[in-house]
Parts: C-alpha cells; structure tokens; sequence
C-alpha cells in the first residue's frame, strides 16, 4: 500500500532578505563611518614659517611634500645647505616607498583614498626633486653624484615597469653628457637623447673650458585640480607664466638664456603623449562594481522572495549576497584623485655655461616677458668668485631668488 508522500512547506525567506539587507546596511555604514585622524596644523601662507611647522607637526603623509616645498624656498633664499637637508629626507622617503613604508602598500590597493596615502608626488614632482640635488651636488664639488641625480630624473619620468613611454626631459639628459665629457667620458648618446627632445630648442655644444654654470629656472609651475563623477580624474592647470626667457650680463657682456624644459608640459605628459588624466582606472571600478552589486543585489533578492522553489530561492539569495559583496567592494574603493602638490614649482627651467677669468665677478640676470621686454622687479644680481683650480662654480638663480646674493 503506497505511504502518502509528506509534503513540508517552503521556508518563508522573506525574513532571511530582511536581514541579508540589514547587515548589509550596516557594513556599508561601518565602511563609510571608518575613518582615522591626523594632526593639523594652522597655516599662516609664509612657506618659510608653514613648512618646518607642517613637517614637524603636520601629517606624516604630507612630509615629503613639504619638504619639496621647503627644498625650492630654500634655494630661492640661498641655503642651499638646508636645501640639500631637506632633499636628502624627501628622496630616502622615495626610495623605500613600495618598501617598508605601511602606506606604501596602501598605494597599490584601490582601497585606499590617493590623498591617504604618503605623499611622493607625480613623476614631473619626483623629477625635480632630483634634479634640484643634482644641482646641490654639482655645487659641492660632486659632479658624478650630480650626474645619478640628472639620471634618476629620466627614470622618474619613464614607464621602467611596461614600456609605454620613455622619459622625455631635455636639462637632465644634457648634463648627464655634460658631466660625462668633463669626466672624460662620451656624453654623446646622452646630448643626442636631449637634443631630440628639445623640440626646435637648439643646445649648445659642451664648452669643456666653462668654469661657471648658470642654473635657470622662472615662472610659475603645474597645479592640480581634480573632475570626474567621483572626483577620480585629477588634471593640471597650467598658468600663464609672465617670464618668457632671461637674459645674463657679466663684465659688460650679455647671454640670452631661453627655456630648455617646461615643466607644465612634463606634468600634462608621459612620452610627449598628452595626458586626458590620471586615475580615472579607479572611477571606472567603482561604477561597474556599484553598478554589477544594485544589479545582484535586486535580482537576487526579487528571485529569493517571489520563488516557490526551494533551489530558486537559495540561487536567488546566493546572487543577492554576490551583489551584496560586490556593493561593499564598491564603498570600499576610494575613487578621490590626490591633489596635494609640489606647489612651488617653476614653469621653466634653463641652464648656460661660461669660461670666465679668475677673481670676483658680478653677474645681473634679467627675466624677460614674450615681448623680450625686461620685467625690472625680478632683475636679480649675484656676487661669486671664479676660483683658480678647475672646479666649476655653480649658480642658481630663481625669478623668485632673494637679491642680492653672494655666493
């Protein structure tokens, strides 16, 4: 005799839905509300006062940063020697940053907000830093350490990991041959990588018998500023910059001096490509995430609750929890471009060497508007001795440098 089949009733899940959507609220509210403090500092707009203040008490994420900043001013006020001080810190930061630094890992991962992140700065950034040292350097008599930094500088602006691109700076490669031939090497691919970069800029041959080499830099460098539905897409301004070239006398005899890099044009690019902006890798994640999770999220659920089969029903809330997990992804993944920057940076930077006799010389070095008008308030003068034996002196002149100065 057939035993009459037991049928058990379908769970209601809409129970289940509930808390699925409950916990999933409450993670998405603890990812939100997940935050960590760090130290202010009140700023006053002197970078002479702000800068040592910011690096001692600010955020340890923002050190470099103000260290760069502090690099440029000093040099601009002629302590080189605090200058170099403050490089040093900066660059040993940039070496070890995918090392030790626990942040630094935070740079790789899309969870984690780009201004959280220590600061190191875009490649243009990083370049400079580097060939301000190699400036320091070169003052100190250490041409070869000058010459690494000149070389760092290029790495910094080339793609060492794919291959996309290759650095595209004019000054670092040419004193790379430059101090090559002083050396008593051949500089030679290293003036043909400058000259092909220099785009119409017409270098001059090495003069190995210059006894005196002038470091130029004028008007105002690349700001940051960020776009995009997420703030993800960060771009750059380049503001107009009032000084076109500059001109040097020394002993009733003058030097037009034009611009060999334009540092507005290396943070817009990579390779010479012209850059629509960075990032915007992150902002394409989030939104498909988000969008895959509200997708998921409803399908499943809908499935699980109007379903009265029992294997729809855990399909369904097993879609729901995938949607889930993916809505968490997306909260978790901060799309926000990091727009701290190296704010002081020049527009241009230039560079001319001259064979002088020994003995104290004067030299005034003008900036010049398009027009090639001379632009008065910005004339600098610096007093320097040429020495006897076969060391360079090195000068470093700012349309921004204290005047006058002695060196």
């Amino acid at each position: 005799m057939p035993q009459p089949s037991l049928k058990l009733p379908l769970p209601d899940v809409s129970g289940y839905c509930c808390r699925l959507v409950l916990v999933g609220v409450l993670v998405l509210l603890a990812g939100c509300a997940t935050t960590s403090k760090q130290p202010q500092v009140a700023l006053t707009g002197n970078i002479l006062a702000d800068g040592p203040n910011a690096i001692e008490h600010g955020p340890a994420r923002d050190k470099v940063m103000w260290q760069y900043r502090m690099a440029a001013a000093s040099m601009r006020q002629g302590q080189f020697e605090q200058a170099q001080g403050y490089l040093d810190d900066a660059l040993t930061t940039l070496r070890g940053i995918y090392g030790p630094d626990p942040n630094a890992k935070k740079a790789r991962s899309y969870f984690h907000g780009e201004a959280k992140k220590t600061f190191v700065g875009e490649p243009y950034e990083r370049a400079m830093a580097y060939v301000y040292r190699g400036i320091l350097y070169w003052m100190n008599g250490e041409p070869d350490n000058a010459r690494a930094c000149f070389r760092s500088a290029e790495v910094e602006d080339s793609d060492a990991e794919n291959h996309e691109y290759a650095g595209d700076w004019v000054l670092p490669d040419y004193l790379d041959g430059l101090v090559t031939a002083r050396l008593g090497g051949d500089g030679t691919d290293a003036l043909k990588r400058a000259e092909a970069n220099a785009k119409g800029i017409k270098l001059p041959p090495y003069n190995l018998q210059a006894n005196v080499l002038f470091f130029l830099e004028f008007g105002p460098g690349p700001l940051k500023y960020a776009t995009g539905e997420y703030g993800e897409q960060l771009r750059f301004d380049a503001p107009r910059s009032p000084v076109s070239s500059a001109r040097v006398t020394i002993d009733g005899k003058s030097f037009p001096v034009a611009p060999t890099d334009d540092v507005c044009f290396q943070a817009t690019t990579r390779g010479g490509r012209v850059m629509d902006h960075i990032l915007g890798n992150k902002a394409v994640f989030k939104s498909a995430t988000d969008t895959a999770g509200n997708v998921a999220l409803i399908g499943g659920l809908g499935t699980a609750a109007f379903s009265h089969d029992r294997t729809a029903q855990e399909v369904g809330l097993g879609i729901a929890l995938a949607g889930l997990v993916s809505k968490v992804v997306s909260s978790a993944t901060v799309a926000e471009a990091d727009t701290r920057m190296w704010d002081n940076l020049p527009r241009y930077l230039s560079f001319a060497s001259l064979a002088l006799p020994t003995g104290q010389h004067v030299a005034t070095i003008e900036f010049l508007d398009a027009a090639g008008a001379v632009m008065p308030a910005m004339t600098k003068t610096v007093t320097f001795q040429v020495a006897p034996d076969a060391k360079e002196k090195v000068i470093f002149v700012s349309d921004q440098s204290t005047t006058p100065q002695n060196v």
